[in-house]
């Protein structure tokens, strides 16, 4: 047991995994995190999918046999990941079923491509979550404009939802009441108002992003600024009248995942992000190699003030160094998006390469 990854657990963190792969699966990995290290979840997206269907030849076998059936490139992708997540639930399993549904998650993203098509997420949502067959497993979709319309209606059909690349404050508070949108249009029309959902706001890549930008003094505390001020948003959401109300209608709240914690400047402690987000009812989705690190020599000293703390003084700061956070957060969502689809159009290039075999 890592009494970092503990401590972390006992204060109310649920600690997730950003990594999914077969040979996880196969080699008792997995299963020694959530033993070992409280791991209570995990997610997955195209570019960690990318990694493990590109990498080795754990998946050769399942790509001829699927290819032989005629099956595309995609349908042979979801097929491999839905294989890879429902095996990974089931691990989770108990988790899901001792937390009453608050944890114990795994999450599969619909096609990046649909990023701006509202109509073909809702669908894809509805289809995934069906093929999947486990209460255990979220749909993410990302918190564009079209992607917010989707996660309203797909809360409404009773698909449990992942809102992911969200950058800011905004965003995430965009996605939120898009979770509660669905809710109470569940609760007017009679059905169960208990839909699980998480919002995920990515951190390092705000750090990344202005590193060159700024002075030396404000390196690597961007990320965690905008961490601070969206919890804080979160816990007063929590408290509002709004919430309450669906609460009291059985209503489950939707979780803030903190994503994008591993940390990318070499000068920077490697759990960095990790101790500074400690935070009570969130979610901390953490790579493999930050995991690991967070477990052998990490430590929690604070948590994240429910009030903010110094978060908007940091940001005026920022400010003054000349960036612009509405137009920042726009940018880190768009080329996040693009990131997920290169990553995803290579992976099916290499699908198909592997088909062609």
């Amino acid at each position: 047991m890592s009494a970092s990854t503990q401590k972390l657990h006992d204060l109310g963190q649920s600690i997730w995994l950003d990594n999914i792969s077969r040979e996880m699966l196969s080699n008792g990995a997995l299963a020694r995190y959530i033993w070992d290290w409280s791991v209570t979840g995990l997610t997955s997206n195209p570019t960690i999918f990318e990694h493990a269907i590109g990498q080795g030849n754990l998946y050769d076998e399942a790509i001829a046999d699927l290819a032989q059936q005629g099956k595309t490139s995609e349908q042979i992708f979801f097929a491999l990941a839905l294989e890879d997540l429902q095996a990974a639930a089931d691990l989770f399993r108990p988790v899901f079923d001792a937390s009453n549904g608050v944890d114990g998650w795994v999450s599969l993203e619909v096609s990046p491509l649909l990023a701006n098509d509202s109509a073909k997420t809702i669908l894809a949502a509805q289809s995934l979550h069906k093929a999947a067959a486990r209460p255990n497993l979220f749909i993410k979709i990302p918190g564009t404009a079209a992607g917010l319309i989707a996660i309203e209606e797909s809360i409404f059909n009773g698909v449990p939802v992942n809102v992911t690349l969200l950058f800011s404050c905004e965003q995430y508070l965009a996605a939120s009441h898009a979770y509660l949108r669905g809710i109470e249009r569940r609760i007017a029309a009679g059905l169960d108002a208990k839909v699980a959902s998480v919002a995920s706001l990515f951190v390092s890549r705000w750090d990344v992003a202005v590193h060159k930008e700024i002075p030396a003094a404000l390196h690597n505390r961007l990320g965690i600024a905008i961490a601070m001020r969206t919890y804080k948003a979160y816990r007063d959401l929590l408290v509002s009248p709004r919430w309450l109300a669906l609460a009291q209608a059985g209503a489950m709240p939707q979780r803030l995942l903190l994503a994008s914690t591993g940390t990318k400047d070499p000068a920077a402690s490697d759990t960095l992000y990790v101790q500074a987000l400690a935070a009570p009812n969130t979610i901390n989705t953490i790579p493999e190699k930050t995991l690991r690190a967070f477990a052998e020599h990490g430590a929690v000293s604070a948590v994240m003030p429910f009030d903010g703390g110094n978060a908007a003084a940091l940001l005026e700061e920022f400010k003054r160094a000349g960036v612009n956070e509405a137009e920042l957060a726009a940018r880190l969502q768009l080329e996040g998006a693009d990131a997920f689809t290169a990553s995803w159009h290579a992976m099916l290039a290499r699908i198909a390469e592997k088909s062609a075999h």
